[in-house]
């Protein structure tokens, strides 16, 4: 079959859910799709498009055997705010659909990320023209994601997001969602059950994988006789990392403890400004990592983090988890009680879970782990098994492959 991507993000730009895509991309053509894929230049990193694709409106090549079409779009650099993203989002959207439309080629099925607010509009209107079903793939809540990140507080904004998001439901052909409670979320707004399909993010598990902690990674920043705490990702609104500059603070009188904030982001700065302030050397910043780097970083650390604000674990399930669990380290995570991220911690008993902000519990579950080497091995080992069983490529590959060619034979048969 011939599949049609849409995604804000794609490699070679580091985020989540670009790489996550493009691994599924690489699944489904190892079991016999040709896949393409309309996307931005890449900007991600350093919120402006790399200085190699700058000035063009277009470009289109192969990438691992993928047909990709990459198209320009607004990105405003450290200037990024909410007005910015959403006009950043319409750029990509409004050429994304003149580009799917107008393009001459064939596909069978659309599969589309809502990385972006509009990016459901794009997969119905070529759908729409090219007379063929679109999957919409779920990866956040809109508008709640951004409303519980404090990013959106105009009431109309909300309601027009509110209005969108359900128009953007009705025209898919089908949704994957990437959680119990996403799937309950869009079920109360009155999407049918049988429209939704419960896929769950993965990670590729021979990729990352349990390493030795004295690696090359840990040896450049001399992090090998250390217990190494990692936040290791974005740097955004909906994470607790006052939280864990705080505890650091309260730890910084054991030496041996040393905290890791690796990536970018628009709170950066003040979680910079924060540590200045308070003065911590058991702290230290490093930028985005290269995508061969991230089994040694995930080594290069004894405990790693997913901190979430309260009521922001509703509206996400992280992916990087997966990646936690896959290397054989524990999981230290805050989120609300019963969300799936504390389910998922939890039942599988690969970390510790505590409530959001609170840096003396974040901190005591820091020494807890610190204390006891035969509890980390535990839960490292418990989570990596989860992994491998649960949440492995090669497993939602098959899940994704067989909902595409279900989605694609029901179609044909209803265009007849």
């Amino acid at each position: 079959m011939r599949i049609l991507v849409l995604i804000l993000q794609f490699p070679p730009d580091v985020n989540t859910s670009g790489v996550l895509m493009a691994q599924l991309c690489e699944g489904l053509m190892a079991r016999g799709h040709h896949v393409s894929v309309i996307t931005t230049f890449p900007h991600y990193a350093q919120f402006r498009v790399a200085d190699e694709f700058r000035g063009k409106l277009m470009e289109r090549r192969s990438f691992r055997g993928m047909d990709v079409i990459r198209l320009f779009v607004l990105a405003f650099g450290r200037k990024e705010n909410m007005i910015n993203r959403l006009l950043s989002y319409l750029s990509f959207n409004v050429l994304a659909t003149v580009a799917g439309v107008l393009l001459h080629d064939h596909y069978d099925v659309i599969l589309c990320s809502n990385g972006s607010f509009f990016s459901g509009i794009s997969a119905s209107l070529i759908g729409a023209a090219k007379r063929i079903p679109f999957i919409y793939n779920v990866q956040d809540l809109y508008p709640e994601t951004p409303v519980q990140a404090g990013q959106l507080r105009n009431p109309w904004a909300i309601r027009a997001l509110e209005w969108l998001e359900r128009f953007m439901y009705a025209r898919a052909t089908h949704l994957s969602v990437i959680s119990t409670a996403f799937r309950n979320n869009i079920v109360a707004k009155g999407v049918t059950p049988d429209k939704i399909s419960t896929i769950p993010n993965f990670v590729d598990t021979d990729f990352i994988r349990p390493l030795p902690k004295d690696n090359a990674f840990s040896q450049l920043h001399a992090l090998s006789d250390k217990f190494v705490v990692t936040h290791a990702g974005n740097l955004g609104y909906v994470y607790d990392l006052d939280t864990f500059v705080e505890a650091a603070s309260l730890l910084r009188s054991e030496t041996r403890i040393h905290f890791v904030m690796v990536g970018d982001g628009v709170v950066r700065p003040q979680l910079e400004a924060q540590v200045r302030a308070l003065g911590l050397t058991n702290l230290t910043f490093l930028p985005f990592q290269p995508r061969e780097r991230l089994p040694l970083l995930r080594a290069a650390s004894d405990v790693q983090v997913a901190l979430y604000k309260h009521g922001s674990a509703r509206f996400s399930m992280p992916s990087k988890v997966y990646e936690i669990m896959a290397s054989g380290r524990p999981v230290l995570a805050s989120a609300d009680e019963h969300t799936d991220l504390w389910n998922l911690v939890v039942d599988t008993r690969c970390g510790i879970c505590i409530e959001p902000h609170d840096p003396a519990r974040l901190a005591s579950a820091v020494m807890r782990l610190y204390r006891d080497p035969p509890l980390r091995m535990r839960m490292g080992r418990r989570g990596r098994r989860a992994a491998e069983r649960n949440y492995s490529r090669m497993s939602v590959v098959a899940k994704y492959d067989k909902l595409i060619r279900s989605i694609q034979t029901t179609e044909n048969m209803s265009w007849r």
